[in-house]
């Protein structure tokens, strides 16, 4: 990704708007394409908390006030999946209506995608200083090709996987919704701590930032122990420093299950091109990740344990990345490339 100077926004005829919107944060970037470059250029990009703003709408004018610009078009990328002309998503904090967006920032257009289907578009301008492989591949030969699984454990749980082809094709999913799978033994009990006999319990009810606090009350519950920590950065930071037994082994449990996850989907797509996590938290936690049994459980798989030995497992740091994953989605779309003509 290229930055650019302020000064620039006079002559960017073509840049646009993309935006990365989660439960917790908005990320805004004014992007443009120019000819002879592969990667999206960057030409300005903050960071919101959502819960200090009372709508999109607010974050978005408040960018373009910042930069006294006045753009036609929004990539959105957005937790949750557009139905019926609204973003349906139980973590974001007001309700995202694209047309009404558009009218009230007179915006040509807002064309939306999942945030991790951004990101899984992003995924092909990621530098190897944003990314940690926790699992190198025991073959070579084919390691890095094929499908690709994005997973990402943060106010939710989003996944995406892109395709291997000579035009990338991504897939959003819902997978976060999967049904949690127990072992027998401390997981059982923990699940059984969570959640009444017969309930639903998806993998997001763990694997996320609310999760992690959830995992954590259960096991003091279960440990008749006060839970001394209120929240996910102060558990996964006494948990590293082994201050707190009751943090330790939540997020043991927490990296078990998430090897276990990513283990099942890198097998049900076939995901020789490897599994990425992207998560705010998990690039500061790789130390614990790696002594736990995050990998032995992503091979843990029976007879296919060849087959996961095969596929690569890396931590990013996304920060940016749905957003220029959101912006090249946006340039690639036959109607967008008419507009350019």
């Amino acid at each position: 990704m290229t930055s650019v100077t302020l000064s620039t926004f006079s002559t960017e005829q073509s840049a646009f708007l993309a935006a990365d919107v989660g439960g917790t944060h908005a990320r805004i970037g004014l992007v443009a394409f120019r000819p002879g470059q592969s990667a999206p250029v960057m030409l300005a990009y903050r960071v919101y908390k959502c819960a200090d703003y009372s709508s999109l709408e607010a974050i978005v004018r408040t960018f373009c006030e910042a930069f006294a610009i006045r753009p036609r078009r929004l990539a959105l990328a957005c937790a949750g999946f557009l139905l019926d002309g609204r973003v349906v998503n139980n973590n974001l904090l007001w309700p995202v209506v694209p047309a009404d967006l558009a009218h009230a920032l007179a915006l040509q257009d807002v064309d939306v995608l999942n945030d991790f289907e951004a990101l899984a578009y992003g995924t092909a301008y990621l530098d190897a200083d944003s990314v940690q492989t926790m699992h190198r591949p025991a073959q070579q030969e084919n390691a890095g090709s094929g499908p690709v699984v994005i997973v990402g454990p943060g106010t939710g749980l989003g996944v995406a996987v892109r395709l291997p082809d000579a035009q990338p094709k991504v897939l959003a999913t819902e997978a976060g919704h999967i049904q949690l799978a127990a072992r027998v033994g401390r997981e059982q009990q923990v699940l059984a701590e969570l959640a009444p006999a017969d309930t639903h319990v998806p993998y997001d009810y763990v694997l996320s930032g609310p999760g992690l606090l959830r995992l954590y009350q259960a096991v003091c519950r279960l440990e008749n122990a006060s839970p001394l920590l209120e929240d996910p950065a102060a558990i996964t930071a006494a948990a590293c420093a082994g201050t707190n037994a009751q943090a330790v082994e939540t997020l043991q449990l927490f990296c078990g299950w998430l090897g276990s996850y990513i283990g099942d989907l890198a097998m049900l797509y076939g995901a020789t091109g490897g599994v990425y996590l992207a998560g705010g938290f998990l690039s500061r936690i790789t130390d614990f990740m790696a002594r736990s049994s995050f990998i032995e459980r992503f091979l843990d798989k029976g007879v296919v344990r060849p087959f996961l030995q095969t596929v690569p497992v890396h931590v990013v740091d996304h920060a940016q990345l749905a957003v220029i994953g959101a912006a090249s989605w946006l340039m690639d779309r036959p109607a967008q490339r008419d507009i350019q003509q």
